[in-house]
């Protein structure tokens, strides 16, 4: 029995270190987005509820109006307003902000936001939206980041709809001169559309599955007096919340529902969309 007491206290001494060296150990984290990302400052919140549990944790982010995960890597900005960007097409030599983002660190977590429509399209999602994924993977310094893909929300826009681009916006040498979603009538099909494209290309590059889109459909549901939405398919301060409860989870593998964090947000609001994102 004396022998096992310091065991038992050599393996109470290794967890211990093990869990203090995982939450001080300094964990870089980038997003890779569009205003889907940095409405109402979420990257921001965010910062705010890891600074409470995991001050280790540093949130970055890369994110335009309007760019795609394959705009990051090949359109320079040449000008900005409070409403949008302008951009060209880099030039051989020229690396875009985004790829200059991408090699400053050895990030832990990059988490890729792309827009919900070009998931959506099946071709789109291939030549467009897988490919982008693939490079910036392959640009990672750090063999050991995880990689999450932000499942985003269904829009507000009114049924039935349907989404298209023209091959000249995906390849050129497609056959067709456009190429669509499938004709969307209701919101559950919707849903059920976001996430089979979704899961697909979760699994397909082996990422981590963010469940934003699921949570903002549960919110329109079963809880229609919070309005998450500031348009028809931006997030508000609320959606805002929401989504930086949900990366909570994710980097931290804690519950936000502990969090004493409540924002800019009533605090009663603010701990139900806690309870929501788990």
């Amino acid at each position: 029995m004396n022998h096992l007491i310091p065991l038992l206290t050599l393996l109470i001494s290794v967890c211990c270190h093990s869990q203090d060296k995982r939450v001080t150990e300094k964990v870089d984290v980038l997003f890779i987005g569009n205003s889907l990302t940095y409405y109402h400052d979420m990257p921001e919140i965010l910062q705010e509820m890891v600074n409470e549990t995991h001050p280790n944790i540093d949130i970055e982010h890369s994110t335009f109006p309007g760019m795609s995960l394959s705009g990051h890597l090949d359109n320079i900005i040449e000008s900005r307003t409070e409403n949008g960007i302008s951009t060209r097409i880099k030039k051989e030599g020229e690396k875009t902000e985004t790829e200059i983002k991408i090699a400053e660190k050895d990030w832990d977590f990059v988490i890729l936001q792309e827009g919900t429509v070009r998931l959506l399209i099946p071709e789109v999602r291939k030549y467009k939206v897988e490919s982008a994924i693939s490079e910036i993977r392959n640009r990672l310094l750090n063999p050991e980041c995880k990689f999450v893909l932000f499942k985003t929300w269904p829009s507000k826009k009114e049924y039935p709809k349907q989404y298209c681009y023209s091959k000249w916006a995906i390849n050129h040498s497609l056959e067709n001169d456009k190429y669509c979603s499938p004709e969307i009538k209701n919101l559950e099909q919707e849903i059920k559309l976001i996430n089979k494209s979704y899961d697909s290309v979760a699994e397909k590059y082996g990422l981590i599955l963010s469940d934003n889109g699921n949570k903002f459909h549960e919110v329109l549901t079963e809880y229609p007096f919070i309005d998450v939405y500031d348009d028809d398919i931006h997030p508000n301060k609320y959606g805002a919340f929401l989504n930086a409860c949900i990366f909570y989870q994710i980097l931290t593998g804690k519950k936000a529902s502990e969090l004493n964090y409540t924002g800019k947000i009533e605090p009663d609001t603010a701990n139900l969309l806690k309870k929501i994102a788990e």
